[in-house]
């Protein structure tokens, strides 16, 4: 089964930790979330799992990283640091970044690339749907496209 929603989506900048690459600059991207599980029908209720619980997993996590500014908390050139109702980000001891706290979603990532965004959701959904009872699952495959027709992927065996 597959969920792609128009409102599965989120807009988020951020910036990669590649010295030279044009994306270390800070810019932003309107995101696509596809999530694909793979596994059994359950002959009760004709479901693999059923949409709804997808969605209601999936929307939280979207939203605590949409409009936000996604900042890799597990990059060692990347230094987080609180100062009153801001967050300053410094990277490589070079750029820093002021951002209002609550602009910014930490990311337990270590880049912000969308293969690793992927990753980030595939693992939060994985947890939701096993703790929303979900069994006969295979796999969940999640698709982050961050602009059309550029998209990273991850793929979780599961064995529910």
């Amino acid at each position: 089964m597959s969920v792609s929603k128009d409102y599965l989506t989120f807009s988020a900048a951020h910036f990669l930790t590649i010295p030279g690459h044009k994306c270390e600059s800070l810019h932003g991207h309107n995101y696509v979330v596809t999530v694909v599980v793979e596994g059994e029908v359950d002959r009760t209720t004709g479901f693999v799992v059923d949409f709804a619980i997808v969605k209601t997993v999936l929307r939280p996590v979207i939203d605590a990283i949409d409009h936000r500014v996604l900042v890799p908390v597990e990059n060692q050139a990347v230094r987080i640091a609180a100062d009153g109702d801001a967050t300053v980000v410094e990277y490589r001891g070079v750029r820093r970044f002021v951002f209002p706290t609550a602009h910014v979603a930490l990311v337990p990532v270590s880049d912000t690339t969308a293969e690793l965004l992927a990753e980030y959701l595939a693992n939060a959904v994985a947890e939701g749907l096993v703790i929303s009872g979900c069994r006969g699952m295979r796999a969940i495959l999640v698709d982050v496209e961050e602009s059309p027709g550029q998209s990273g992927r991850y793929r979780i065996e599961t064995r529910t």
